[in-house]
């Protein structure tokens, strides 16, 4: 891998724009972005977000209708061409007919480079699958042979569409612990996933896109806490009370929505400490209990069409 002290990735005022004969339809929309060498990004967002045409536009198969983008303070090109970009995309890419290690060994000649394809099947935990037939081997497999494929160039940034599809449950811890040990000697990875509790458990940073703009931008921690909201459960003594009790709840401030559930009552709420209140003292409520947002009720709650697109995109100040 190179030293370099710039951004890894670095977008700004990023637009794309495609035309048709429904019109001009803008799938970027002045996105701005900055990834430092070393870290480990999930790159997150509803289908159609635009997260698929930025990383098009980051490997250089896209240009920008306006904006920028540099890789390591490169033209996507040139970053590419030397070397310090590499990409494990979700299909495609591999010839059937040949072993798991002469695919690996051809990529290898490809770049110039010689000696066997063991370390890096070893590094993709497939080392064992050296002589089997690429036809022969599952999704899970294949898709470890092209994040082995990807390392032979030893990149700077390695970007990756949903990597672990496919892969079974100790598969796919694996493969991150693979992954967590390249970028701990460097390496950057940014890698989009529908698996979000691997972005919860193995990104140093989480990037939201919606409509084409970054909405948040934190770690976990901090994209949950930017959501603010919790789930309040109490059950009441029968269902005419709860349906009471949900009457009276939707009139509290900070009350998102409330389903009730034969006696059981259902509060999304950015207060639930108000809520709770009310309920332990205004009604026969009991059994009550409080749960945080996780990473997929933030996901929804950041990136749904009644969300501004005008959110905030910094978390400085968020609650890790």
């Amino acid at each position: 891998m190179t030293s370099t002290t710039a951004p890894a990735i670095e977008a700004s005022g990023l637009v794309k724009e495609f035309r048709g004969p429904g019109g001009t339809v803008r799938a970027v929309d002045g996105l701005d972005l900055t990834i430092r060498p070393g870290e480990v990004v999930a790159f997150l967002g509803p289908n159609g977000a635009g997260k698929t045409t930025t990383i098009d536009m980051v490997l250089g198969l896209a240009a920008p209708t306006s904006g920028t983008v540099r890789v390591f303070g490169k033209e996507p090109g040139r970053a590419i061409a030397d070397g310090q970009v590499a990409a494990v995309m979700q299909t495609g890419g591999l010839l059937r007919d040949i072993t798991v290690g002469e695919t690996v060994e051809l990529t290898a000649a490809l770049f110039g480079r010689t000696g066997p394809a063991t370390p890096f099947l070893e590094r993709a935990g497939i080392a064992d699958l050296a002589h089997r037939k690429v036809a022969k081997c599952s999704g899970g497999q294949q898709q470890r042979l092209r994040f082995a494929m990807a390392l032979v160039s030893e990149p700077d940034l390695l970007l990756l569409d949903e990597p672990t599809t496919g892969m079974d449950v100790e598969g796919r811890r694996e493969f991150w612990a693979a992954i967590r040990n390249d970028a701990a000697a460097g390496r950057t990875v940014v890698f989009a996933t529908h698996y979000l509790e691997e972005a919860d458990a193995y990104a140093d940073r989480i990037v939201l896109v919606s409509h084409g703009r970054v909405v948040a931008d934190g770690s976990a921690a901090q994209v949950k806490a930017l959501a603010s909201g919790r789930t309040l459960s109490a059950e009441l003594d029968d269902a005419e009370a709860a349906a009471r009790a949900a009457g009276q709840v939707r009139a509290l401030p900070g009350v998102d929505s409330v389903d009730v559930r034969a006696t059981r009552l259902l509060v999304r709420t950015a207060d639930s400490d108000t809520v709770a209140r009310h309920l332990l003292t205004a009604t026969r409520a009991h059994d009550l209990s409080i749960t945080s947002d996780n990473l997929e009720d933030a996901f929804v709650a950041l990136t749904s069409d009644r969300t501004t697109t005008t959110a905030p995109t910094t978390l400085e100040g968020a609650t890790r």
